[in-house]
């Protein structure tokens, strides 16, 4: 799948930066065109792959280059004001070239959760092709100014992207593991599984031929029914001394009955595993999966018996599936797209947030209001006093 990605603040664009790193690691050609925008300077200085002629940084007038502060309201103004120095690096893209849009933003700051939304709003007005949003949701004990953010600019991202893909770093946090190093990990965790996903299909002449293929207009369709979509993952790899696959038997023993069990088993532990964000697998709309590997170790039977276990836990009638040969790599995996789920417990953690959040402002503003009444009418009562 070709893709065109925007990174939104801090986060966003960091994620974008492994993405282009991925992507020629890989040599799969996924990232046409990689953008990076943030109100902070010192952030889009320390990127290392993203071009920096697609480096812009925006709200110069209001912040001089030194970020937002988490304030979430000032990065949707600044995106709004600047959309025409965004536009200027978009206008370089290869449209003709691209099957989507996808914008990367961190939902706790202020940059992104504010400004990626807009932002989504103005490529869904510009262009015909699919906008897609990568957000990933702030841990909890990141801070409740995080998590108020990521309430407050949820629902409007999903409403403003064709599909909202979520990681929830809430999920993923390692107990005393630190901040910096907790933040690599996942962006590289973020990168393995979305790379995966997004370049089935985006074969190099040594990966082989698919036998059930996985292109960009079956992931489109996947994520047609708009909302919110999760991605699992599972590998186990190949020991390239004996031949045996996932290290557990030789070649000898590779027939084709061991190859389905084996890749049924790796689909079901992405699908019921670690996902990107957490949730009730049966309330899924629409799903996919995807298995990677060596040629030799991939069989058309083994992706559908995977693809028929799926559509039997999600109860869902559109279930894709396909497998991705790749060479050279040491290892096979599956990669199971979740889209339209509907019984996630953080996301309705955040609605709740949200709601009382605007319960607190609505009772600030009352209180404000009657102070302000009570102030005017004894100002009166002195001035009655008086004369």
């Amino acid at each position: 799948m070709k893709l065109a990605m925007i990174g939104f603040g801090q986060a966003g664009g960091k994620i974008v930066d492994k993405f282009v790193e991925f992507d020629r690691g890989t040599g799969c050609d996924v990232v046409q065109s990689a953008v990076a925008v943030n109100t902070a300077k010192a952030d889009l200085a320390g990127l290392e792959h993203v071009p920096e002629r697609n480096r812009v940084l925006v709200g110069q007038a209001r912040v001089k280059g030194h970020g937002v502060g988490a304030d979430n309201e000032l990065g949707a103004e600044i995106a709004e004001a600047d959309i025409g120095e965004i536009q200027g690096a978009l206008d370089e893209v290869p449209v003709h070239e691209i099957d989507a849009f996808l914008v990367v933003a961190g939902m706790g700051g202020g940059t992104g959760s504010g400004g990626a939304p807009v932002l989504a709003n103005h490529l869904k007005r510009i262009y015909t092709e699919p906008v897609y949003g990568l957000g990933v949701l702030p841990a909890e004990d990141e801070g409740g100014i995080y998590t108020l953010n990521a309430a407050r600019s949820f629902k409007t991202f999903v409403d403003e992207v064709d599909n909202l893909l979520v990681f929830d770093n809430d999920a993923w946090r390692e107990t005393g593991e630190s901040v910096r190093g907790g933040y690599d990990r996942i962006n590289e965790e973020i990168v393995r599984r979305f790379g995966v996903l997004f370049s089935a299909g985006e074969i190099d002449g040594d990966g082989g031929v698919a036998e059930s293929v996985v292109d960009s207009s079956e992931i489109i369709n996947t994520l047609a029914c708009g909302g919110v979509s999760t991605v699992g993952y599972a590998h186990e790899g190949v020991d390239p001394a004996t031949g045996g696959l996932l290290g557990r038997f030789s070649e000898d023993d590779l027939d084709a009955t061991e190859t389905t069990n084996r890749i049924t088993s790796l689909v079901r532990k992405a699908a019921l595993g670690r996902l990107t964000l957490p949730c009730e697998v049966r309330s899924t709309d629409r799903s996919l999966v995807v298995v990677k590997g060596p040629s030799e170790y991939l069989n058309r039977k083994g992706v559908e018996k995977g693809r028929k276990w799926l559509e039997n836990e999600t109860a869902s009638m559109e279930v894709r599936g396909g497998d991705y040969p790749t060479a050279g790599t040491g290892e096979v995996a599956a990669v199971t797209l979740l889209s339209g789920v509907t019984d996630v417990p953080r996301i309705k953690e955040l609605q709740e947030v949200a709601v009382e959040a605007q319960d607190d402002i609505a009772n600030a503003r009352e209180e404000s209001d009657d102070r302000l009444e009570q102030l005017v009418h004894d100002e009166a009562e002195e001035l009655e006093a008086l004369f």
